[in-house]
């Protein structure tokens, strides 16, 4: 009976163990925290790492990028996102996120810049937006990357954990989404440019912290998930001048369970398309735009943190109609890209990069 036992028990653990490498294989391995990643034409991976790394991964070989700016490594800042130029081949310019330390005052702030890559170090590196004021705050530091079809480039900034202040306030960097040309400078047509005393790279304001920011291949509308507090994660589509709420409207709770708002709407304020009670803590965001995984074509790709699973979203025209956990218990999911061979690519920290295997 005990030898039985003992066969039924190995054999089901060799089920599983099979059935786990059929849905993933990992592709980059002995990752830390892969902030951001992102294809070259050659299918070689350029991959952040929070610590203040840049790594290019290219025939099975991790080389590390020189010549980086100064990270300012605090809490959830650090190196944070990457994205190419849409013309990357022709222009060469790299996009990215980052913490830093420069301009006024002691601690951080998130910062874009944009550099080419010669000989395994970066140069032409040029700041296009510095945050201010700098904090020694650990918290909300966004910061995800995307280009619309015009060649501008977004990005978002969290609320630096400065809540009542940061986010409602047009004047002041902080819980934004920004857009500016590809060159750094502001588009005429942003929203508060003739407003006085605005940041003129505001696109959206009343955000928390968002982590996943893609355009919607089929509508080519910003699509964005952001933290919320104890409860109160948010999916949002993005609209020029539009405020999102942050703190006045949530469905999130203070952390020691009290409340900070009653209202879960307010005139002149955006409702999320979808929201997570409890909380997942999003991070990375993608749309499956190939034919690769069947009937999943068109689902949305949301990283938790929190649970440790990659959520795959059935969407229905704007809304949430069912979501499916994958990936559970491998690590926390940190980014989620599509590659330019169609497959999905997942970055999970203390693990690596995984490629997502058809079903």
């Amino acid at each position: 009976m005990r030898y039985q036992f003992l066969v039924v028990t190995i054999v089901f653990f060799v089920i599983k163990s099979v059935s786990q490498n059929k849905e993933y294989e990992v592709v980059v391995s002995d990752l830390t925290n892969p902030w951001g990643f992102t294809f070259l034409s050659d299918n070689s991976m350029l991959i952040t790492e929070k610590e203040g790394k840049l790594i290019h991964f290219k025939n099975d070989r991790k080389t590390e990028i020189n010549n980086l700016p100064e990270i300012y490594v605090r809490g959830q800042g650090g190196f944070m996102d990457i994205e190419l130029h849409p013309n990357y081949k022709e222009n060469g310019w790299i996009y990215f996120t980052y913490a830093s330390a420069k301009g006024n005052g002691t601690g951080g702030n998130t910062s874009l810049m944009r550099a080419k890559l010669q000989n395994n170090q970066l140069v032409n590196k040029q700041v296009l937006y510095k945050a201010t004021p700098n904090t020694r705050r650990g918290q909300h530091f966004g910061s995800r990357i995307a280009f619309d079809k015009e060649n501008h480039v977004y990005f978002s900034i969290g609320d630096r954990g400065n809540r009542d202040v940061n986010p409602q306030d047009i004047t002041k960097d902080g819980g934004k989404i920004y857009r500016l040309n590809d060159d750094g400078s502001i588009p005429k047509d942003n929203p508060f440019t003739s407003k006085n005393g605005a940041k003129k790279a505001i696109y959206s304001y009343g955000h928390r912290n968002p982590q996943g920011m893609e355009i919607n291949p089929f509508t080519n509308e910003i699509w964005s998930h952001e933290h919320g507090p104890q409860g109160g994660d948010e999916i949002n589509i993005i609209k020029k001048g539009k405020n999102y709420g942050w703190p006045v409207v949530s469905y999130g709770i203070n952390y020691n369970g009290t409340k900070f708002t009653n209202k879960t709407s307010a005139p002149g304020m955006e409702r999320p398309i979808h929201y997570w009670t409890p909380s997942i803590a999003p991070s990375g965001m993608a749309f499956i735009n190939s034919d690769k995984y069947g009937n999943w074509k068109g689902n949305l790709l949301v990283g938790s943190l929190k649970f440790q699973y990659l959520n795959r979203c059935i969407l229905k025209g704007n809304n949430v109609f069912k979501e499916i956990k994958m990936l559970e218990g491998l690590g926390r999911v940190r980014s989620v890209e599509q590659g330019l061979d169609g497959y999905i690519y997942v970055g999970v920290e203390n693990l690596g990069i995984i490629k997502l295997l058809p079903q």
